[in-house]
This record gives C-alpha cells, sequence and structure tokens, in this order.
C-alpha cells in the first residue's frame, strides 16, 4: 500500500514537471535548459519570476535608442504569449531595463544618477614599497536644461590614507583635492550614434594636508566622446588643467588627463572593461599610465540596483618612486528615473 502511494506520488510529480516545468525549458532560445527564476550570473539573488537582470535568451540591439544606447529586445515576451505564459511579458521587461541600465552605467554622461564608491590600493612605491589606499566618492547627478540638452555634473571626492614612501617618515590621512567637471551633452546622439560633451572641469584645494594635495585652485577644459553599439561601449575621456591661484610656494598645476576605455556587457549583464587613466605633468615632464582591467556586475539589494566591481591594474609608466600596480574594489548605487 506504502509504495503504490509513493508510486502515485512521483507519477503526480512527473505530471506536473512535463505540463508546467518543459514547456519553459523549451521556451528556452539558447537551446539550454534554464529555469525561470534561475540566477543568470554571479551576485544574482534568485526569486521567482526575478525581475531585474538577464536570462539566457537571444536579443538583438536597436542602435536608435534617444540616448545611443543598447537595449535588450528579448524575444522571451512573444513566444511566451504565443504558448499562454502571460508572466514572461513583465519578466522580458525587467530585464530589458536592466540590459538598458547595465549600458547606460558604462556611459560617463548618461542620464542617470550614480553614486561610485571606488576603492583604491596601490602598492611598491617608493623605498620602502608603501602602499596608499584612496576611495573616490564619485556622485554624477544629471540636469535637464532643454529639450535638447543635459548638464551632467561629475565630482570626485578623494579620501586618502598613504604609508610613508621613506625611511623614518609619518603615514598621512584625509582629504585630497576635489575635482569636478560640469558636461553639457545633447539628449540625443549624433546620426552615427555618437554621444558626446564637453564643459569646464575645476581643482579645489580641499586636502587636509599638503602632501595630499597640490594648495592650488585649477580650472581648463573637460570633454569626452563615446559610441555604444552591439553590447560594446568605446570612447575617451579627457581634460586639462592648470593652476589659476594657489599657494606661490608650491608647484602650480599644468596636467593633461586621457582616458581611452572600451568595455562589453555580456546578456547577464556583466561586464569587461580595459582603460588607462593616463596623467601627464607638463610642469615637470613626467607621465603616469596606469593600465586598468575589470570585472562588473550589476544586481539588487532588495530593491536598489547597484553595481560591483573588481580591477587590477599596473603602472606602464610612472615618476621615480610611483606605484608598481594596484587593485580597485567598486560600489555603484544607481537611481534610474
Amino acid at each position: 500500500m506504502r509504495r503504490t502511494c509513493y508510486l502515485g506520488v512521483l507519477l503526480w510529480f512527473a505530471g506536473l514537471f512535463t505540463a508546467h516545468v518543459l514547456p519553459v525549458l523549451a521556451a528556452d532560445g539558447t537551446g539550454q535548459a534554464t529555469a525561470v527564476g534561475q540566477a543568470q550570473g554571479p551576485f544574482f539573488q534568485v526569486q521567482e519570476h526575478y525581475d531585474a537582470l538577464e536570462t539566457q535568451r537571444s536579443v538583438r540591439f536597436d542602435p536608435h535608442d534617444s540616448r545611443g544606447v543598447d537595449r535588450f529586445h528579448l524575444l522571451a515576451a512573444a513566444e511566451r504569449s504565443a504558448s499562454g505564459a502571460g508572466s514572461g511579458a513583465a519578466l522580458s521587461d525587467e530585464q530589458a531595463k536592466a540590459a538598458e541600465l547595465a549600458q547606460k552605467l558604462q556611459n560617463p554622461i548618461a542620464s542617470l544618477i550614480s553614486v561610485p564608491i571606488q576603492n583604491n590600493w596601490d602598492f611598491g612605491i617608493g623605498p620602502e614599497d608603501a602602499m596608499r589606499y584612496y576611495v573616490n566618492i564619485q556622485p554624477v547627478i544629471p540636469f535637464s536644461l532643454t529639450t535638447d540638452w543635459n548638464l551632467i555634473t561629475r565630482t570626485i571626492l578623494p579620501v586618502i590614507y598613504a604609508e610613508s614612501p621613506v625611511p623614518g617618515g609619518d603615514n598621512t590621512a584625509g582629504l585630497g583635492d576635489i575635482v569636478q567637471s560640469f558636461f553639457f551633452s545633447p539628449k540625443a546622439p549624433t546620426r552615427g550614434g555618437w554621444i558626446w560633451g564637453v564643459g569646464p572641469v575645476f581643482l579645489y584645494p580641499t586636502a587636509t594636508d599638503e602632501v595630499l594635495g597640490a594648495e592650488q585652485f585649477g580650472l581648463g577644459p573637460t570633454a569626452v566622446v563615446l559610441k555604444q553599439q552591439h553590447g560594446w561601449t568605446y570612447g575617451m575621456l579627457l581634460n586639462h588643467l592648470w593652476s589659476v591661484a594657489g599657494d606661490s610656494d608650491r608647484d602650480e598645476v599644468n596636467a593633461t588627463f586621457i582616458q581611452p576605455f572600451v568595455s562589453y556587457t555580456t546578456k547577464t549583464v556583466t561586464t569587461f572593461g580595459f582603460n588607462t587613466e593616463t596623467t601627464y605633468d607638463w610642469e615637470h615632464e613626467q607621465g603616469t599610465v596606469p593600465l586598468n582591467w575589470t570585472v562588473q556586475q550589476l544586481l539588487k539589494l532588495g530593491t536598489q540596483p547597484v553595481a560591483v566591481q573588481l580591477g587590477a591594474r599596473y603602472y606602464a609608466e610612472k615618476p621615480a618612486g610611483g606605484p608598481d600596480w594596484g587593485l580597485r574594489l567598486a560600489m555603484t548605487l544607481l537611481f534610474p528615473k
């Protein structure tokens, strides 16, 4: 009797699986068995009809988005609608929003409020092989000026802890100098799909210790240009700063910053990136060229979308006593409209 009951329960589960689970697996466009609600990438939380980030499904891209941002048009909605699974449409809509958000995150002048908190470690500084840790708090806030133009502010507030690079020296901690950029950017890309912005950049002498800053007020131009298509983002950000006021006993600031960048965002909204953050000091005729490799994952903490990034860098060029290599761990809070 007990064996008969067990057999009946197994047959009931088999019928349930055949009727409800197999159609979902069969609808997956990748040819792989992927159940609804299964996490598709690292850091994802598993939820019923998970509402955010990606499923393994064929996608295409539309290069004509209003901000030049590739949108993932998932095919699941039409297929599941045809099969009578109406909940797939809502799921696909959320996945498309997540894909759009992941692409906006790679655009330095996207119409997206974000607060990156970027932890950096540099190693091998000076004869003591000292370590320098700094966290850059980098809020990005867009403002709509007209129907055609945005103003995007990007602020970098560094908090620094630096070991002494020489024997017998003192370690130093405190705030560094703030750099703030203002980009005037068209809301629509060019006909060729390019996104661009130009404006002024300012250097504020906010360092709490002379070792941590230049003690100069500076300003200059800044610009960015980029393109996004088929999951790729590539472009360049640059600025130049000159001293216009400050401590006359300190060296003047005359520096160029150039940051070419390229990244690729996968269907699981994981982004692999490479950039350089090259600075050339014209006052001392020396350059610093760190090569940065990063991997970033978009996820949700409750209802809050965040991006977590891990990175490593190698200094291909540096002043005497400069760092050899470094690490990065960043988290970006996102506030989409």
